[in-house]
């Protein structure tokens, strides 16, 4: 028999694993919706040319991270790296733009990146997306800050940081990066890593989210984008501040942050994480005034964030907070052949009336069916055999407690 393993980078992920997964959607989507979102689901692959113009050829994600190939019809494709474009393309095609003035989404799935996996990072993983389309005003930003940060905390999730930051517009960040390239060209460029010796010429905005130690301290001083934003980019993000003072969210002003893709403007943000090391990003996303218009469609502004639920899994695993959202309520445990059937239908009509069980399929040792029922959580031991069906009555046995006692077959509801 071939020994087949997972490919290295992706993971299979059984319970209790993917019950968090689980929780972590159904909250999501209970929080999302009450404010208004609707879901999305939208194809894993895509054209590569939707990336390449959405994301930035500039970026990580395009020149090294890409699971991109040619299909048999000559088509280049790829494995969606983010959900974001994908959004974008699905809204322009579907004309969402012309029956409403705002439309709000959110998604969640696995995404592909190749790069080296690690602790809560793997090549297929998943995200948590939310995209807010057709609002340009502040009050959206907010909102969408607000909103990330009630599902985190409805989730469970502690010790998270809020770091905030505004990247200036169109008009005002073309006049920052000279003066940031100015700034860089004055260094000992030697001293900076292969790729922020390369980004310093096509995109010196990116060498500000570089993680190498060497070049943070060396970019330490280097003007701040903050102090450049135009008095329109100042004052929107002004409110986006006050409206998180007012609702009391605490949050750090980050000058630093401008988030890996090329996409974003104005209002910029990320959530770290100060319990998981020193890969702590487990949420972020802003403002991309100008995508929809660049990816074919009208000039729609935008907002939006996504979270990586590895990571946000992680996190609960390792706080011990994380318990199965719910018990199981029933083992149904077959002494006898002529009970076999009878226990079927019986743990079907629990099932049909909301109760959660477990069926032994064939007759086995009490003592073996006693130890799956332990296994699998039930709270109670539910004993059919031939003497009970001749009774019309069902053994309860209470797993914790070890009493038993014997209960009408018709009544067995209000056992379990």
């Amino acid at each position: 028999m071939a020994n087949f393993q997972r490919i290295k980078g992706f993971a299979d992920l059984f319970s209790p694993e993917s019950d968090v997964f689980s929780f972590l959607e159904n909250t999501a989507r209970n929080v999302f919706s009450r404010y208004g979102y609707e879901e999305l689901r939208t194809p894993l692959l895509e054209h590569t040319e939707i990336f390449t113009r959405g994301i930035g050829t500039e970026t990580d994600i395009v020149q090294k991270e890409m699971y991109t190939f040619e299909d048999k019809g000559g088509r280049m494709l790829t494995m969606r790296p983010e959900a974001t474009a994908g959004v974008m393309r699905a809204y322009i095609e579907s004309s969402r733009y012309a029956k409403e003035s705002v439309s709000k989404f959110f998604t969640y799935g696995p995404m592909f990146r190749y790069e080296r996996p690690q602790k809560g990072r793997m090549r297929q993983f998943h995200q948590l997306n939310c995209e807010c389309l057709g609002a340009s005003e502040p009050l959206a930003d907010a909102e969408v800050i607000l909103m990330l940060m009630r599902f985190l905390n409805e989730a469970g999730l502690k010790n998270l940081v809020l770091e905030v930051n505004s990247l200036g517009c169109r008009q005002c960040r073309p006049l920052y990066k000279e003066k940031l390239h100015e700034f860089l060209l004055g260094l000992d460029t030697d001293q900076l890593c292969e790729d922020c010796r390369r980004r310093m010429e096509t995109n010196p905005l990116r060498v500000l989210d570089c993680k190498v130690p060497g070049c943070k301290a060396l970019i330490d001083k280097a003007p701040q984008i903050l102090e450049h934003n135009c008095p329109e980019c100042k004052a929107h993000f002004g409110i986006v501040r006050d409206i998180l003072d007012a609702a009391g969210l605490p949050y750090v002003l980050n000058p630093r942050l401008v988030r890996g893709l090329d996409y974003y403007n104005r209002t910029t943000f990320e959530v770290v994480s100060t319990s998981i090391g020193s890969q702590g990003s487990v949420a972020g996303g802003g403002r991309y005034d100008g995508l929809i218009a660049d990816l074919g469609g009208p000039d729609t502004p935008g907002i939006g964030f996504a979270c990586g639920m590895e990571r946000l899994a992680m996190i609960l695993a390792d706080s011990g907070a994380w318990q199965l959202p719910e018990s199981v309520d029933f083992f149904l445990a077959v002494l006898d052949e002529q009970a076999l059937q009878k226990g079927m239908l019986l743990a079907q009509h629990l099932r049909e009336a909301g109760r959660r069980g477990e069926v032994s399929f064939a007759v086995r040792s009490l003592k073996s069916q006693m130890r799956q029922a332990s296994k699998a959580g039930a709270a109670k031991c539910l004993l059919l055999g031939g003497n009970e069906m001749a009774m019309g009555v069902v053994t309860v046995k209470d797993m914790e407690t070890g009493e038993q006692q014997t209960a009408p077959m018709n009544a067995i509801l209000d056992f379990v």
